[in-house]
């Protein structure tokens, strides 16, 4: 498995969109801090799956697991982590997994920052 945890952030731009995610959940704070541990405890499952996929070159897997992901990510406004996920979401769709490692790499980069910006409103950072 892979370590999905961070000690600093590895880019420099803020993912996470505060304002966005709050008016997903009518401005309910603890809604929102209860959406980030549900997430913060699921994303590695979806990160396994889409990984799983790709070195096992199962184009469906990948669609559904990144689809997956996309959904869980876009209640924080981190278009960034959209972006890739739907990009890998479409290979899967296509069945054309020739660049999904470029973009699984990226991923992993940005869902870490993501972590890194999200654990801190729950207490665990």
């Amino acid at each position: 498995m892979v370590d999905f945890y961070l000690e600093e952030s590895p880019v420099q731009a803020q993912l996470f969109d505060r304002e966005a995610a709050l008016a997903r959940v009518g401005d309910d704070e603890d809604l929102l801090t209860e959406l980030i541990k549900i997430f913060l405890d699921d994303y590695p499952n979806s990160m396994t799956a889409i990984d799983e996929a790709v070195a096992e070159h199962d184009a469906s897997r990948l669609e559904r697991a990144a689809h997956t992901l996309k959904g869980a990510v876009a209640n924080f406004g981190a278009d960034a982590v959209v972006k890739e996920a739907f990009e890998l979401e479409q290979q899967g769709r296509r069945g054309d997994l020739s660049h999904a490692t470029e973009n699984l790499t990226r991923l992993h980069e940005i869902i870490r920052q993501l972590d890194y910006e999200l654990r801190p409103i729950t207490g665990n950072s």
